[in-house]
């Protein structure tokens, strides 16, 4: 790269005085190409668009106990008059159960760990870590009749 100078003469009633202009610096030329970058960024970039209407994510709804009821009932092909109690003591012992810290074995359901408990104003808290396994149960297990142990007298 050719640097050129140029040499400027002015003359004052006091005395002559002579100044030398350097060539641009590499510093102008960066700060040029830099500015010259954002403003093509920003004339590339997206418009942004104002959403007037939200729509809601919608998830599964939980799972009731009426639902549960029923699920239970169709399943297993029982009434739902001799379902309703024993799923309703199901339930509460599992709530009695995670209200004393107890860890919950159940499988399928999974591996129930309470992680922490916070008292609140009608109740309290519990913040729970559930670990399910992934592996299938043998079909033989479905179908083979379990033992039932033998009552004693």
């Amino acid at each position: 790269m050719a640097s050129t100078t140029t040499t400027k003469t002015t003359v004052s009633k006091s005395k002559a005085k002579t100044t030398t202009a350097k060539p641009a610096s590499r510093t102008t030329k960066t700060s040029s190409t830099k500015s010259a970058a954002t403003a093509s960024a920003i004339k590339a970039s997206p418009i942004p668009v104002v959403v007037t209407e939200v729509a809601p994510v919608v998830s599964d709804p939980a799972l009731k106990k009426k639902e549960l009821i029923d699920t239970v009932t169709e399943r297993s092909g029982i009434k739902k008059k001799d379902a309703k109690p024993v799923v309703e003591a199901m339930l509460a012992v599992l709530g009695q159960t995670l209200s004393e810290g107890r860890e919950i074995n159940l499988q399928p359901l999974g591996k129930v760990k309470i992680n922490r408990t916070k008292e609140v104003q009608g109740g309290s808290v519990i913040i729970a870590k559930i670990r399910q396994s992934n592996r299938v149960p043998k079909a033989d297990a479905d179908k083979a009749p379990a033992k039932a142990p033998a009552k004693k007298a």
